[in-house]
């Protein structure tokens, strides 16, 4: 059981009895910076709603390297968790938290009584996977479409908007992580940004100029 409180960024979303429901059976939990909330082939019994911070959602290739899928904010859940809890099948993400984050887990058998009963939560359900599928699809987009400079100054925008804030606190290791590329590409890259007037580098720091 947990406060209802804690659910205010879900109140214009779901109605009253839904809210009430969550408050009965979720469980609440905290993450910091990149702990692990979800793991590949990990048996899902609960999916997440964020109620705070931000979570990092990525594949994993046969070579252990991950890749960027899409970022959780806060009010958000997690549609390839959804997926996996609907079919009974284990996780094929990895979700961890991009910095300190607040998560509420909800049991799946809750999920799925509510998704035939609750017309707020149905809504929910199905939003949440229009919002991801087009975010993947612009991930797909980026990988076939964008040159690495481009992409790079994408995810460096993006997370501009991600944190309300222009100074990234970010090391070149993980960019290059959650873009499936090397330090030493990112840093030539990010050098030629700088050279290019569009941020200013510091130590383990970017300063987004141009956005």
């Amino acid at each position: 059981m947990i406060a209802k409180t804690l659910l205010q960024p879900f109140n214009y979303l779901f109605d009253s009895e839904i809210i009430d429901n969550i408050a009965n059976v979720a469980v609440l939990k905290t993450f910091h910076k990149s702990d692990i909330i979800i793991d590949i082939g990990q048996d899902l019994n609960y999916i997440p709603l964020l109620i705070s911070g931000n979570i990092k959602v990525l594949r994993e290739d046969n070579n252990g390297d991950e890749l960027l899928l899409y970022v959780l904010e806060s009010g958000d859940t997690c549609a390839m968790s959804l997926t996996c809890c609907m079919v009974k099948s284990v996780s094929k993400i990895r979700a961890i938290a991009d910095e300190d984050a607040t998560v509420v887990m909800i049991p799946i058998e809750n999920m799925k009584i509510w998704f035939n009963t609750n017309e707020s939560w149905r809504d929910f359900i199905l939003q949440s996977y229009q919002v991801r599928f087009d975010e993947m699809l612009e991930t797909i987009d980026t990988l076939a479409f964008m040159k690495m400079d481009e992409r790079l100054f994408k995810y460096l925008t993006d997370q501009v908007k991600l944190s309300a804030s222009t100074h990234l606190e970010v090391t070149h290791q993980e960019i290059a992580e959650d873009l499936n590329t090397s330090r030493v590409v990112i840093s030539r890259l990010l050098k030629q940004l700088e050279r290019e007037n569009k941020i200013e580098l510091g130590r383990n720091k970017i300063n987004v100029l141009e956005f």
